[in-house]
């Protein structure tokens, strides 16, 4: 069997979330001995300096063996921070309507005491 029709075999069913800069993908696939499982993806746009753009993405392979005890943990975490935080976004960087032009804000100390440290990559843990 040809590699694309291997792969064309392996996709079962998709569904894209996009959310801002990110887009999650929730994608059905068929192992080799034809079970099936699912893996998120998060795929961020970052921008160069040229204005020219990339994706970087970050995976998540969940079986069926673990999908109770996933699911449970995500409805525990999540109940958690509506919970604690209620349902309203509390950052308007994550508000659809946020335009970074806008903002006219002096940075406060805590900003300018961020902006000292190194900036480090955590993509190659």
């Amino acid at each position: 069997m040809s590699e694309q029709r291997a792969m064309e075999r392996e996709e079962i069913q998709s569904i894209v979330m996009r959310a801002g800069r990110r887009t999650y993908f929730f994608d059905v696939r068929e192992t080799r001995a034809g079970d099936y499982y699912l893996t998120l993806t998060e795929s961020k746009k970052f921008t160069n300096e040229d204005g020219s753009f990339y994706y970087k993405k970050h995976k998540i392979y969940l079986y069926k063996e673990d999908f109770k005890e996933f699911q449970e943990n995500l409805s525990k975490m999540t109940k958690f921070i509506i919970d604690e935080k209620g349902e309203e976004v509390i950052s308007e960087r994550h508000q659809r309507n946020f335009n970074t032009e806008e903002k006219t804000e002096e940075p406060s100390e805590v900003d300018a005491d961020v902006s000292d440290f190194t900036n480090v990559s955590f993509d190659d843990i």
